[in-house]
């Protein structure tokens, strides 16, 4: 349920019915927007009854949450969340890009590709050093080895890190060098994963399982803001059906659907949703047109020797033309890309 507290309600008055809420046993999380302060309560509700709640000062009025998921919802916070990333916020009017290989294979191979998409315009560097693969025989990533090098070409040209994360174990570890912690889809209902990576209070990224419903994904999302991180961003990147043209089929009704059902933000992964480049650029057209706050693009300088997802990765060459489209897409829906790190307009 969520206590809604009066307008001009006292800190005393707030701080009041979080103790009377945490001596029944409930989980308490505070929501103080700029009109109004909302109180969830996550707990048995049998324990109370709402009008013994209404009694207390500066209670304006208890609302029950019918939905599965609680803390997501716009139920308990209708204005949409911003999360921040380093000198990067998704959400408001801006749309976010990500954008790297899908996997650190060297040295050279990131630097190059971090240099370009920081060239292009990029406002994160993504890229995996942990790579959970479909066969035990694949490319696996270079692992810390490969988080060294992303945090190297962070300081070298100011992209905060966006990187997978794939065991509770190694979230700490993750944690250290990355700026956000990316849930892969493989990983979406990993509980224990998905627990961890709530308590290391790091932003993170949460990709939607290949079969999940919007409701298991939100769900997903629930695990980690019940561990107190609300800094939390929503990824779109393809479902598996019938089709066997693409690799994935990208649902984008599930941007404006979220949307409506969340203050979370939302992006999109038009690279996985695809599989192959040539539709990227007319996918994260289409995402940003449906609302999408952010896109997830990998960039490889020579695709054809990529160790993993070469077919769907844009050269340098084809995101900086991407990034010119996507800008203007943001124009006419009233959004826009921000400028990097270290630009003035």
């Amino acid at each position: 349920m969520i206590i809604v507290m009066k307008r001009g309600s006292t800190r005393d008055q707030v701080d009041q019915v979080i103790e009377h809420l945490e001596r029944l046993g409930f989980g308490v999380h505070l929501s103080e927007g700029v009109e109004q302060t909302v109180i969830g309560a996550i707990g048995d509700k049998s324990r109370l009854g709402a009008a013994n709640l209404e009694l207390l000062p500066g209670v304006e009025r208890v609302v029950p949450i019918l939905k599965p998921f609680k803390l997501v919802s716009r139920e308990f916070r209708p204005e949409s969340s911003q999360v921040r990333v380093g000198p990067v916020v998704f959400g408001g009017d801006q749309i976010v890009v990500a954008a790297g290989p899908c996997s650190v294979e060297s040295h050279q191979q990131l630097m190059e590709t971090a240099e370009a998409v920081a060239r292009a315009g990029a406002h994160l560097l993504r890229g995996g050093a942990f790579k959970p693969r479909t066969s035990p025989y694949s490319f696996q990533g270079l692992e810390e080895e490969g988080l060294k090098i992303l945090a190297e070409a962070r300081e070298r040209f100011g992209l905060p890190v966006v990187t997978e994360v794939v065991s509770p174990e190694s979230v700490e570890l993750v944690a250290s060098y990355a700026d956000m912690l990316q849930i892969g889809a493989r990983n979406m209902q990993n509980f224990q994963l998905l627990r961890e990576v709530g308590r290391s209070g790091k932003p993170v990224l949460l990709k939607r399982g290949m079969a999940a419903t919007v409701e298991e994904w939100l769900m997903a999302a629930e695990y980690i803001l019940s561990e107190g991180n609300f800094n939390v961003v929503l990824c779109e990147r393809g479902l598996r059906t019938f089709e066997t043209a693409t690799r994935f089929t990208l649902d984008l009704n599930a941007v404006p659907l979220a949307k409506e059902l969340t203050h979370l933000p939302v992006v999109v992964d038009p690279s996985h949703g695809t599989g192959k480049w040539s539709l990227v650029p007319a996918m994260s057209r289409a995402a940003v047109a449906a609302g999408a706050d952010g896109l997830l693009i990998e960039v490889h300088p020579r695709p054809e020797e990529a160790l993993s997802d070469g077919p769907q990765s844009l050269t340098p060459k084809r995101f900086t033309a991407l990034m010119e489209q996507v800008a203007a897409v943001a124009e006419a829906v009233g959004r826009r890309l921000p400028l990097p790190a270290g630009q003035t307009a």
